[in-house]
């Protein structure tokens, strides 16, 4: 028969799990205090690098890339706020707040022809060009940042993933899995006819037509019918350079 452990075993027991437990809790908040204390180093460090470095953090795009990635590895985010010691040091919060206003501006004259979805490249290059005195310093990471920092405004923007595009949305329009599609066969011509996408994609022709359709009312898709083929060309600014369809480089 099995001996039951008596009273004093229990005790014995319960006392070295009681040990163990505290000992756990130590080791825990030493190894909690070492990092806390490491972090505390890296962001002194961080600061350090930022005040010797903030020339070319404010005009050279790859090294700004490169310093906002240190950043989020030690938890820092210098766009939180435009008050206080990053801001006052880099200034960097007064520039994505001067972008995010101009891609707003962009976004809202290129409207009517692209319907609320621009390439993420041609804005890039619609900003360099708005900004002729600093053409060279922004760049996709820059672009990208600012239109994060709209997302607060409930304003829409978003950027989203089409083949191996990048499009800025500005306006709330859902595409589904068939839009996306014609989108993406869309990036080698710039445009699509009806046979292109029911060969291409192996649909019905009624279900060709009801998504370029729905991209149709929602402005997103031009009409072209003036070719010698009789067929329709549906052309989408959002993945075709919108200065070769308009003179918007007045912007």
């Amino acid at each position: 028969m099995r001996r039951r452990p008596g009273i004093g075993g229990l005790q014995t027991a319960a006392a070295a799990r009681d040990q163990y437990k505290k000992l756990g809790e130590n080791v825990a908040k030493t190894r909690t205090d070492m990092m806390r204390e490491q972090l505390s180093t890296f962001r002194s460090q961080l600061e350090d690098f930022a005040r010797k470095h903030k020339n070319d953090i404010r005009k050279n795009p790859a090294f700004r890339s490169q310093f906002h990635e240190m950043c989020a590895k030690v938890g820092v985010d210098p766009l939180a706020s435009n008050k206080g010691f990053w801001a006052e040091l880099l200034g960097i919060g007064d520039f994505y707040y001067e972008l995010g206003v101009q891609i707003v501006d962009i976004c809202l004259a290129t409207r009517p022809l692209n319907g609320g979805l621009i390439n993420l490249q041609e804005l890039c290059q619609l900003l360099r060009q708005r900004r002729k005195s600093d053409r060279g310093v922004v760049s996709e990471d820059d672009c990208l940042r600012a239109i994060s920092k709209l997302k607060v405004l409930g304003s829409g923007f978003e950027v989203i993933s089409v083949g191996k595009k990048k499009l800025v949305r500005s306006v709330p329009t859902e595409l589904n899995k068939d839009h996306n599609e014609i989108l993406e066969l869309a990036q080698g011509q710039g445009f699509v006819t009806v046979d292109e996408v029911e060969r291409r994609l192996s649909w019905t022709s009624g279900r060709a037509i009801d998504a370029l359709d729905t991209l149709l009312d929602e402005g997103l898709a031009m009409i072209d019918d003036g070719h010698k083929d009789g067929k329709r060309r549906y052309w989408f600014p959002c993945v075709s350079p919108i200065s070769s369809l308009t003179g918007i480089d007045s912007l």
